[in-house]
């Protein structure tokens, strides 16, 4: 059973699903952590352990239920193992870019449309419902490729005009569907987000749901690649049982990491997380001095997809932080709503956070290469920097991994800068990058010029709505 960060009512796991958000404006918790092992995934591929991870989370759905969803979600990623990891020094880095659209968000959004397909058939819920989603980037291909062929579903996507990649912008615009709607937004991914959670709370008459990591049914399967990569250590003999691990995050919204946080109090030996931020570093300063403060500047940056100030999943980490007080989780999001930032000074070990600046991640890129012959983007260069400092300031050995969200492909023109090279097109950068690096380019990565639809902040809520009545 779930229930709110902010103290609504427990509900199952199929209404949790297709809720998305609680009727209180909080995030979905569940009421109690699963028992769970990692000892008993000693001999599992990628998706038995992702099927019995899910199955402790929502048991209302049988084994078989789940495990055959979960075969046909992850039968298109271009690795049997779904997710690979690259050894280079002290750290190994976790590449979830294997999917369909070249980013982690993948490993979830192949997921979630088939719970909540599997949802709506437990609570013999037969109206249309429309996924509403911001994103950052990565969330949007990723959502619009997983719900694509489930149905009685739609999606309506969300993204800052000018605030993402050109490869993140057509694959979402060039995405077709008649159950699917692509925004561009003039604002920020703020802007987005904080468009969403207004929308929900004033629209209640209307079947909506969310694909952000908001959804539970989103973070949950975030955690399996957490328990996959400590079981490939010790599989591997790089590290012996009940070893404790590092894991470095590049993140914006704080689902990745929340979802390591997760399988940390769940058992896996996981020794500290370290929170990797760009200059937008909000999430820097909260780990460092206990104040999160959205009212600064906003940078569009190299790493687009961190471009967050209002980092939404942080709410289920006070929940647990605040000793599980929904009280006091209300009274900290009032204080961010109202005026733009919450003191918070009870202690967190074993997190520690970064932040880097554009030609620091650039540099990062180009150093990785120079002394490992591996090409990792800019989010990933983030969170290696971080490793970096983390190592500095500790002096801890302890083996690492650091989570690579995304192929360098999804950013080539950042990855050649980092070698002065410089291409104006994006989709020539590709070629060149290819080129330079030998590196064979991705068949998904052939789109159409892309068609897009931009719409005023001020009048999203009229044109979203009249899209998600069309839908119905």
């Amino acid at each position: 059973m779930f229930h709110s960060t902010r103290g609504s009512k427990l509900v199952s796991s199929p209404e949790a699903i297709l809720n998305g958000l609680a009727s209180d404006g909080g995030l979905y918790v569940i009421d109690n952590l699963p028992k769970i092992n990692y000892k008993d995934y000693l001999n599992d591929d990628y998706k038995t352990m992702a099927s019995k991870i899910l199955n402790a989370f929502f048991p209302e759905f049988s084994f078989d239920e789940i495990k055959k969803e979960i075969d046909q979600a992850y039968s298109t990623f271009d690795t049997e193992n779904v997710v690979e990891l690259k050894g280079c020094g002290n750290a190994y880095f976790l590449e979830l870019f294997h999917g369909p659209t070249l980013a982690f968000k993948d490993l979830a959004l192949v997921v979630l449309p088939r719970l909540m397909k599997l949802s709506k058939e437990k609570l013999g819920y037969k109206k249309n419902i429309t996924i509403l989603t911001a994103t950052s980037g990565d969330t949007g291909g990723a959502a619009l490729n997983g719900f694509k062929s489930i149905p009685g579903i739609s999606i309506v996507v969300l993204y800052p005009d000018g605030g993402v990649s050109p490869v993140q912008e057509a694959q979402m615009c060039s995405f077709k569907g008649e159950n699917a709607k692509v925004l561009a937004i003039q604002g920020n991914f703020d802007d987005c987000q904080s468009f969403v959670k207004k929308f929900f709370s004033e629209n209640k008459d209307l079947s909506l749901s969310s694909a952000n990591s908001i959804n539970i049914a989103r973070l949950i399967p975030q955690t399996v690649y957490y328990f996959y990569s400590y079981i490939y250590l010790l599989r591997n003999g790089i590290i012996k049982d009940g070893e404790e691990i590092n894991f470095d995050v590049p993140t914006g919204n704080f689902g990745n990491i929340f979802a390591g946080f997760y399988a940390k109090m769940l058992g896996l030996p996981i020794k500290n997380l370290i929170c990797a931020s760009n200059k937008n570093n909000v999430l820097t300063d909260f780990f460092c001095n206990g104040k999160y403060n959205k009212n600064r500047p906003f940078f569009k940056t190299n790493s687009p997809s961190m471009d967050i100030l209002i980092s939404s999943n942080l709410e289920r980490f006070l929940y647990y932080a605040n000793n599980e007080d929904t009280n006091k989780v209300s009274s900290l999001m009032t204080s961010l709503n109202t005026n733009g930032y919450y003191d918070f000074n009870n202690p967190y070990p074993y997190f520690y956070a970064y932040s880097t600046d554009e030609a620091k991640t650039l540099s990062v890129i180009k150093d990785v290469y120079n002394e490992f012959n591996y090409v990792i983007d800019p989010h990933t260069a983030v969170a290696y920097n971080a490793f970096k400092e983390y190592s500095t300031e500790t002096n801890d050995k302890a083996i690492t991994v650091v989570v690579s969200t995304a192929s360098p492909y999804k950013f080539p023109q950042s990855v050649l800068e980092a070698f002065s090279i410089k291409e104006e097109d994006a989709f020539k950068s590709i070629e060149v990058l290819s080129k330079k690096f030998n590196l064979e380019i991705p068949s998904v990565l052939n789109y159409p010029a892309p068609e897009r639809t931009v719409v005023k902040l001020e009048d999203a809520s009229s044109y979203v709505k009249e899209v998600v009545k069309c839908f119905e």
